[in-house]
């Protein structure tokens, strides 16, 4: 950072700058003051920054006044010291968490020029490359764009680059940079170059597209990785969210998902329910909103398997933007409930 002044930072960039200054125990104190989602953009920060001009970090400290100033500073910053800020401030665990957010955040970043595009124009731009190649893009790419790609390849096309998304490991900056490259000339996007970073691609990235599918291309998915890898389809299916998973949510957080939800919609999730995920959701409406349920479920005749899927899959859907929105937290335990 190196001519750049304080003054052209950014609010977070300045956060960053005061934390990479402090006594990391200090540091890590002050973070925990951070929900997850301030954390994470701070986190982002402090891995671009690396180390920051002696001057920048000065003239920063002196506007927080929250350090003396005397003396000169190298400010350190980087991955390693982000992981440790984290690991003190929020555990192991947690930190893990957001530093895979704020990885996929800045990885995607190689491929912004494709942010604006159509699913159909990628899936044009992708079609003649290899299932790996369009595996990497897909997983830089936001989850929901992603899927939206991934549902209008064909059967054949989308299994192989799910398959490549879930088993893909590290790829090397050079890599990244090349395709990227070779794709904003084939795009006829003209774009500033930005540095690359690590991708790391593995089953959750899959999981996070899937998730955001609808479910026409999340049964197709699984069924294709079925058929081409069921180890690999049975741990996909562990780590996605289901129905039953709201039993996994605080009180606060269901009554936050229930708000969003249609009670009409809600009975016919509810059809076939187990009994903790019927009195989870009973328990967490009001009087009157458990009448207005009961009386729906009461006027409700037989149904399709779909209606019931679909219908939970909107329940799911709502559980996940609230989660991917950091407005509620999912415990993922071992134990898993299962719906009839």
């Amino acid at each position: 950072m190196n001519g750049v002044k304080a003054t052209a930072l950014s609010g977070t960039q300045k956060a960053a700058v005061v934390l990479m200054n402090m006594d990391p125990l200090r540091a890590a104190e002050v973070m925990k003051q951070f929900d997850e989602h301030e954390a994470e953009e701070v986190t982002a920060e402090i891995v671009r920054l690396r180390r920051v001009d002696a001057t920048v970090a000065e003239e920063t400290l002196a506007e927080f006044h929250a350090m003396a100033t005397k003396g000169t500073r190298q400010t350190r910053g980087g991955k390693d010291f982000a992981v440790g800020l984290l690991e003190a401030s929020f555990g192991a665990e947690k930190a893990a968490g957001v530093m895979s957010r704020v990885a996929s955040s800045m990885a995607g970043r190689a491929f912004e020029f494709l942010d604006a595009a159509e699913p159909g124009q990628l899936q044009s731009l992708l079609a003649a490359e290899l299932p790996q190649t369009a595996a990497l893009v897909l997983a830089h790419l936001r989850p929901e764009q992603a899927s939206a790609v991934l549902a209008g390849f064909d059967e054949t096309v989308r299994t192989d680059v799910a398959h490549c998304i879930a088993t893909m490991g590290s790829a090397t900056p050079e890599a990244v940079r090349i395709l990227a490259d070779t794709l904003k000339l084939r795009a006829g996007a003209v774009v500033t170059s930005r540095d690359s970073f690590e991708v790391v691609g593995g089953v959750q990235p899959l999981v996070e597209i899937i998730n955001r599918a609808d479910l026409a291309t999340e049964r197709a998915v699984l069924e294709g990785l079925d058929l081409r890898d069921p180890v690999l389809a049975d741990e996909v299916r562990s780590r996605m969210l289901t129905f039953a998973d709201i039993v996994r949510l605080e009180r606060r957080d269901v009554q936050q998902v229930l708000r969003g939800i249609d009670v009409r919609v809600l009975a016919v999730a509810m059809k076939g329910a187990t009994e903790p995920v019927a009195e989870m959701i009973r328990g967490n409406m009001s009087e009157r909103n458990r009448e207005l349920l009961d009386d729906e479920i009461g006027s409700t005749g037989p149904l399709r398997l779909s209606q019931v899927e679909e219908a939970r899959a909107e329940v799911v859907r709502a559980i996940r933007n609230l989660e991917a929105d950091g407005h509620i937290t999912v415990s993922r335990g071992d134990e898993d409930a299962f719906v009839d």
